[in-house]
């Protein structure tokens, strides 16, 4: 069906022209051997907007979230998250696969980790209990609704864990929306946390890659751990120029993201027993509960409709907005959310 409204997520989106354009015309080298100016220079930029002292790029976000917790924790620990993580739920069980770590969910209210539970969680190994000494955090929190994460809370959970000896990564897949959202500094939220991993393939629309930062002796290891998962490319500058085009270019847009995900959630409201399970979205996801209703049948008379989405649990779905999603597209969606719920 032509012009389809994808509300699936923010990773469909399809390469800017000048993202083609800079792919096209890529200075490449070989990047496991460190000789890819493009990818060096994508590093050094991203690197620069988080106020870290080196960044290593990798094809995916879940790589670099193992890649850290492989580096930061050791075969036989836990990993501290809060409930509905990323890393936990959605990362096909790599911490207990590739790192033998065990993970310990936290409970989190809109993804703010409990400071209490934080500082029981982390401890180092004694009795019969193993060591835990790597909390994750997330920003903006996904299964959360995209809610963002307050700089005071994560400074806070940053204290927690130097009091207790511990490290902390910074799954900042859509990092780049909190920053547009809440006006705080990359780099502020990037203080943080030991590691941070920012995506370039969601919230700013590259075809493919995330970046892993933190400092150099990390980065420098980090590099090794990635060409034991498989994850060493070549030449990759193909890939890394979009990622600088994103890097500069889309992040200033990603409020006209937040706005239409605002226009879906208050159309999504007006209709009869619909409810909001995160409220009003504060970046660009959308959870909606149609109560009573089959979310599985809405996803299939949606797309019937033009309008793609998923269902993630029995009357709830997400939406989510991106570069490739209109204004037309939010209106046609909620029309045809509107009947499908008359009907469903």
């Amino acid at each position: 069906m032509p012009d389809v409204a994808d509300f699936r997520s923010d990773t469909v989106t399809r390469p800017t022209p000048a993202m083609r354009e800079a792919m096209a015309g890529a200075v490449v080298g070989d990047d496991v051997l460190g000789d890819d100016p493009t990818v060096k220079e994508l590093e050094r930029e991203v690197a620069n907007l988080l106020g870290k002292e080196a960044a290593l790029f990798v094809p995916t976000g879940s790589q670099g979230n193992q890649i850290a917790a492989h580096l930061h924790a050791r075969p036989g620990q836990e990993i501290a998250v809060g409930e509905n993580a990323h890393t936990y739920d959605w990362e096909m069980a790599g911490l207990a696969a590739i790192s033998g770590l065990q993970a310990r969910t936290l409970p989190a209210e809109k993804g703010r980790i409990d400071l209490e539970a934080a500082r029981g969680a982390l401890r180092p190994a004694g009795g019969h209990r193993p060591a835990c000494l790597l909390l994750t955090t997330e920003n903006t929190h996904n299964f959360h609704g995209g809610a963002v994460v307050p700089l005071e809370h994560l400074q806070e959970l940053r204290e927690i864990a130097i009091e207790r000896g511990a490290k902390v990564h910074l799954d900042g897949a859509r990092l780049w929306n909190a920053a547009a959202a809440s006006g705080v500094a990359l780099a502020d939220y990037a203080a943080t946390a030991d590691s941070v991993m920012t995506c370039l393939s969601k919230a700013l629309g590259a075809p493919v890659g995330s970046v892993l930062s933190g400092d150099a002796d990390f980065i420098a290891e980090a590099h090794d751990v990635r060409k034991m998962l498989g994850g060493g490319m070549r030449q990759v500058g193909v890939l890394a120029a979009p990622g600088l085009v994103a890097v500069r270019d889309q992040r200033e847009r990603l409020v006209e993201d937040h706005e239409r995900a605002a226009k879906l959630a208050e159309g999504f409201l007006r209709v009869a027993d619909v409810e909001l399970p995160y409220g009003l979205p504060e970046t660009n996801i959308v959870f909606v509960r149609a109560v009573g209703r089959d979310a599985n049948a809405l996803v299939s008379a949606l797309e019937r409709a033009g309008v793609l989405t998923f269902a993630t649990g029995p009357d709830t779905l997400r939406f989510v907005t991106h570069y490739d999603v209109n204004d037309h597209h939010v209106d046609r969606c909620l029309e045809a959310f509107n009947a499908a719920c008359s009907s469903n």
